[in-house]
């Protein structure tokens, strides 16, 4: 083995950037359809707990106990999807009428990242996904129009009740990284994340592995590649149920992109 070298080119790794915001209110015991979380500005990741306690015996340091780890965070945005009042303790009376102070619903969040080094600012991307959190209240301040207009900013602090994952201790955070992952993969899941884009079949278009189209009003995938698709060929293509954005489970995620090893 070498000597450690430092800074070497293409390996000034940095993060910036937050985007692609996705809501997901539970629904029953189930996260519902995922939909567009416009106006993020920030969102600040907070673990807390895996504190030290030191235990002593005789009249030496005989160990050190961890505490339980905790996950929340903050998320600010100029707006929010409707979607989102019921879990800031929002109900609609009627339409257009709001009353607050209500039970507040469980939701999950998707956000992304950018990554890039010294080289290329957009050399990737990382896809964050937050389990089980509920947004507390927040404060909202509004000021008179002046000579130097601000729009407001929302803000909401978040805290997480873990879930569970097989083989490891429950948790609220996982973090998929497009510079890691396999390309094909990734398709897949944020085909299941973001939802599918199915245009009409064409019979003058060419069409690979995993494209998807609508046919006879229903989505199709293509389980073999075809250089012109000419007249609809049945057993080229299988049919999708689930188009819509939902948020997949850790269990999912991790059968997905395999295990290390």
């Amino acid at each position: 083995m070498g000597r450690i070298v430092w800074d070497q080119s293409g390996e000034r790794l940095f993060e910036t950037g937050v985007d692609h915001g996705v809501l997901f209110p539970v629904d029953g015991t189930i996260y519902g359809k995922g939909v567009a979380w416009n106006g993020l500005t920030q969102v600040t990741e907070s673990p807390s707990g895996a504190e030290a306690t030191a235990l002593y015996a005789d009249n030496i340091k005989y160990l050190s106990l961890m505490s339980a780890e905790d996950f929340g965070a903050t998320v600010e945005a100029y707006t929010y999807p409707d979607e989102f009042a019921e879990c800031d303790g929002s109900a609609a009376v009627s339409k257009g009428v709001m009353i607050g102070q209500q039970n507040r619903k469980t939701f999950g969040l998707a956000y992304r990242t950018k990554v890039g080094n010294d080289q290329n600012d957009n050399l990737g991307y990382k896809i964050h996904l937050i389990y089980g959190a509920k947004a507390s209240p927040s404060e909202r301040s509004y000021a008179s129009v002046n000579d130097s207009p601000e729009a407001i900013t929302f803000s909401w602090e978040l805290t997480t009740t873990p879930i569970n994952v097989t083989g490891h201790k429950p948790t609220a955070l996982i973090t998929i990284d497009s510079t890691k992952v396999d390309a094909q993969k990734l398709k897949q899941f944020e085909d299941i994340l973001y939802g599918i884009d199915a245009p009409e079949f064409s019979q003058t278009n060419t069409y690979s592995v995993g494209d998807h189209v609508t046919y006879q009003s229903k989505v199709y995938k293509c389980k073999s590649a075809v250089s012109v698709a000419g007249a609809w060929s049945a057993e080229k293509w299988e049919e999708v149920t689930n188009v819509e954005a939902r948020l997949p489970l850790p269990d999912e995620i991790i059968a997905l992109f395999g295990t290390e090893g």
